[in-house]
């Protein structure tokens, strides 16, 4: 069994807490299934449960180099420099980074308003862009967008391998 989740902002990946945040049991009522990987607390989007153990190996493990996919919201006008510094590869307090696909983008229509809204402060603009890792490491995507110079102020990943959100709204989820 699959199940595509679009986690929404604030809500732990695990299904149980001593300190009543949100978890993963105030959405997927489906019984023995398990994330598939993790997104933060403070991170959206695309994350997949499984009662399967290979499957979630074959989803997670960086031997198999499963493409994720996110969508960044970074403080500051994002230069060409800086995505061509993604592309490269970037080095962290953990080593380099594989080189990710990086591109400018829009502000979908499609998307949905996070609750709380991002800080907006009125005399600094903020970019998006797209970026495609093979790899996963703790909080990659913040830490690489960082390193460039835009740290990254909201962050939804929109797929994993062939799997996408494809409309799925915060809280919702979908058999695969």
């Amino acid at each position: 069994m699959l199940i595509a989740l679009n986690k929404p902002f604030g809500v732990l990946c695990q299904f149980t807490t001593n300190d009543g945040r949100p978890t993963l049991a105030d959405f997927v009522r489906q019984k023995d299934v398990y994330p598939a990987g993790r997104l933060d607390h403070d991170s959206e989007g695309l994350l997949l449960l499984t009662d399967d153990g290979g499957l979630a190996h074959r989803l997670t493990d960086p031997k198999h180099k499963q493409p994720k996919t996110y969508l960044v919201q970074v403080d500051g006008a994002l230069t060409d420099e800086a995505l061509q510094a993604l592309r490269r590869g970037v080095t962290l307090n953990d080593g380099p980074t594989l080189p990710a696909m990086a591109e400018h983008a829009q502000e979908p229509s499609w998307l949905w308003p996070r609750d709380p809204p991002v800080r907006f402060r009125k005399n600094i603009p903020t970019s998006w862009l797209t970026i495609t890792l093979r790899e996963g490491r703790n909080r990659q995507v913040r830490r690489m967008t960082a390193a460039v110079g835009f740290p990254t102020l909201r962050l939804i990943r929109v797929s994993i391998g062939n799997h996408a959100l494809d409309g799925l709204k915060p809280g919702e989820m979908r058999a695969l």
